[in-house]
C-alpha cells in the first residue's frame, strides 16, 4: 500500500473518534471473551492431559452401577473376593481397595461434614491418581492410627478458624486422631478438604462397612485394553454375571480423562460459538460503519478520483480503514482478556479451585488479535468494494 493512502487512512479515523471507539468497543469485547474462554478450556485440557502422562496412566479404577454417586450405594458391593479377582488377572501387577464415606470432623468448638478416605498404605495407588505428595508431614505407614489432612486444613480460616498443624488432633466421628501429615494442594475444594487413613482404621471408625467404595488396579500400560477386558472377565465369573448384566464397570483412568474431555469439548464449544456470535455483531456493527462511511464521504471519494486515486487506492483506504479497527480491537480485547483471566486465576486458586488455570499461549494472542483483524477487514471489504467502484461524475454531484 501506498504511503499516502495508509496516511490518509490513519487521519480519517482521527477525525471520526467516537465512531472509531464504538466500533473498536464491539469487538474487543468478543474478542475478550473468546480470549477468556479459550485460555480457561486451554488449561482444562492441560489439566486433563497431565494425568495421560503421569503415575496414574497405568491405573485400571472398578466401581459399582448403582443410582447414587459410585462407591456411595452399597446395594451393590464390592468385596474382598473381587479384589482377589482382579489381582489374579493377567497383566495385572497389583490391585487395592479404598474405602470412603461422610463423617463429622470437629475441632474445638467447630465442626464439618468431609469424606472420610482409606487406602493401603503398601499400596497408595490412590496418591498416584492425586499425582500429590505430602506437603507438611508423611504419608500413612502400615499400622497407623492417624490421619492425613488435606490442603486446606493448613489454610486459616478455610476449614477451621485456625490452621492445624503436624500431631494436632481433630475429631473423626467423636474419635480423637493425630494428623501424621498434610496433603499438597490438590486444587480442588473437595479433595483439598478431605482426610485420610488406613483401611484399617477405617474399619475401626466404621466398623458396619462392608464395601469397597473401588478398587484400584495397576496394570500393563502397553496392553491396557487387553487387561480391561481380562478383569471385565475375571469380575464376571467371581460374582457369576452373564455379560453384558454386569453390576460393574472396569476403567482406566485415560479413558475416564477422554470422556471428561470429550465433555468439556461440547461445553468450551457452546461457550465459544456464543462468543463467535458477539464477534459477528460486532462485524456487522463495523461493516455499518463502514457504509456509513463511505456515504459521508461520497463526495469526498469523486474528489480523489478526479485528482488521480484508482479504484484500487480507494479499495485499499477502506479496507485499511477496517483492518485497522480490527488490529487496535484485537490488540485491546486480548490484552483484557489477558488482564481478566489472571485476575480470575488469583482468585480462583484463593477458593481452592487451582485447577482451573488459564493457558496463556502466543498462539492464542496471535490467533485472538489476527482473528479481529480478519474480521475486521473481511467486515470492511464490501463497503470498500463499494468505494471503489464509485462514479466520479455522480460523486462530484453528490450534496
Amino acid at each position: 500500500m501506498k504511503k499516502e493512502v495508509i496516511n490518509y487512512s490513519l487521519k480519517n479515523l482521527k477525525q471520526r473518534k467516537a465512531r472509531s471507539f464504538l466500533t473498536i468497543f464491539s469487538i474487543l469485547v468478543g474478542i475478550a471473551t473468546i480470549f477468556i474462554f479459550i485460555s480457561f478450556g486451554w488449561g482444562l485440557y492441560d489439566y486433563t492431559e497431565s494425568f495421560k502422562s503421569g503415575s496414574s496412566a497405568d491405573k485400571l479404577l472398578v466401581l459399582t452401577k448403582g443410582a447414587s454417586m459410585p462407591g456411595m450405594d452399597e446395594t451393590i458391593k464390592l468385596t474382598d473376593d473381587d479384589l482377589r479377582a482382579t489381582e489374579r488377572t493377567a497383566g495385572v501387577y497389583g490391585a487395592t481397595g479404598l474405602y470412603y464415606d461422610v463423617v463429622r470432623v470437629e475441632r474445638k468448638d467447630e465442626s464439618l461434614y468431609t469424606f472420610l478416605t482409606s487406602y493401603d498404605p503398601k499400596k497408595p495407588y490412590i496418591m498416584d491418581l492425586f499425582e500429590a505428595d505430602p506437603e507438611v508431614g508423611r504419608f500413612l505407614k502400615p499400622g497407623d492410627k492417624g490421619v492425613i489432612a488435606g490442603y486446606n486444613y493448613l489454610i486459616p480460616g478455610k476449614i477451621f478458624d485456625d490452621a492445624l498443624g503436624i500431631n494436632d488432633i481433630i475429631e473423626v466421628n467423636g474419635e480423637k486422631l493425630k494428623i501424621i501429615g498434610f496433603m499438597e494442594n490438590i486444587g480442588n475444594p473437595s479433595d483439598d478438604s478431605q482426610i485420610y487413613v488406613t483401611n484399617d482404621r477405617f474399619l475401626e471408625l466404621l466398623p458396619e462397612k462392608d464395601t469397597y467404595a473401588q478398587l484400584i488396579a495397576k496394570v500393563d500400560l502397553e496392553n491396557i485394553k487387553k487387561v480391561t477386558e481380562n478383569v471385565e472377565k475375571s469380575l464376571r465369573k467371581s460374582r457369576d454375571i452373564e455379560k453384558g448384566k454386569e453390576d460393574f464397570f472396569v476403567q482406566s483412568f485415560e479413558d475416564m480423562i477422554d470422556s471428561y474431555a470429550g465433555a468439556l469439548d461440547v461445553i468450551i464449544g457452546f461457550v465459544v460459538l456464543i462468543a463467535f456470535i458477539s464477534v459477528i455483531v460486532s462485524a456487522v456493527n463495523t461493516a455499518n460503519t463502514m457504509i456509513t462511511s463511505v456515504l459521508e464521504r461520497y463526495k469526498e471519494i469523486g474528489i480523489l478520483k478526479s485528482i488521480g486515486a484508482r479504484n484500487s487506492d480507494i479499495f485499499s483506504i477502506f479496507l485499511f480503514e477496517s483492518a485497522v479497527l480490527g488490529l487496535i480491537a484485537g490488540g485491546l480485547g486480548t490484552l483484557l482478556g489477558y488482564v481478566l483471566t489472571v485476575f480470575a486465576d488469583y482468585v480462583l486458586n484463593s477458593l481452592g479451585w487451582g485447577f482451573l488455570t488459564p493457558h496463556h499461549s502466543p498462539i492464542l494472542f496471535l490467533g485472538c488479535i489476527g482473528f479481529a483483524v480478519l474480521t475486521g477487514a473481511i467486515s470492511g471489504a464490501i463497503p470498500a468494494i463499494k468505494a471503489s467502484k464509485t462514479n466520479t461524475v455522480d460523486a462530484l454531484r453528490y450534496e
